[in-house]
C-alpha cells in the first residue's frame, strides 16, 4: 500500500503527477511492484532512487504535480517537519497510475 493525499488524486489520474518524494530511512518500495492507493486505485512503481533536495530542478517539481520548484519545497516542508526528516534520506518514486484499478479502493 502507498498512501497519497486526496488533493493529488486528480493530477495522478490525469498523468500530471508521476512522481512522489518521501523521506525514509530506507527504500520502502521496489521498481516493478504494484501498490494500492486507498481511494485512488493502484500504481506500478517504475523507479525508486535517492535524491538530494539541493539537486531537484523545475522538471522534478512538474513531474510531482507542482507548478514550481519553490512550491514543491514548501509542500515537502509541510508534509515533513524537521523532526520527521531527521536521519532520513529523500527518495523519488516514479510511478504509473493503472487506470483500470480506479475503483476507489
Amino acid at each position: 500500500m502507498l498512501l497519497m493525499k486526496r488533493a493529488y488524486f486528480e493530477a495522478i489520474r490525469a498523468g500530471r503527477k508521476t512522481t512522489t518524494l518521501r523521506y525514509w530511512r530506507w527504500a520502502h518500495l521496489r521498481a516493478g511492484s504494484v501498490h494500492s492507493v486507498p481511494g485512488l486505485g493502484a500504481v506500478r512503481i517504475d523507479d525508486v532512487c535517492r535524491v538530494n533536495l539541493a539537486s531537484l530542478r523545475s522538471a522534478d517539481a512538474k513531474a510531482d504535480g507542482f507548478a514550481s520548484l519553490a512550491e514543491l519545497k514548501v509542500a515537502l516542508k509541510q508534509h515533513y517537519p524537521p523532526k520527521e526528516r531527521s536521519g532520513r534520506q529523500l527518495y523519488r518514486i516514479r510511478f504509473t497510475f493503472l487506470p483500470d484499478s480506479d475503483r476507489g479502493l
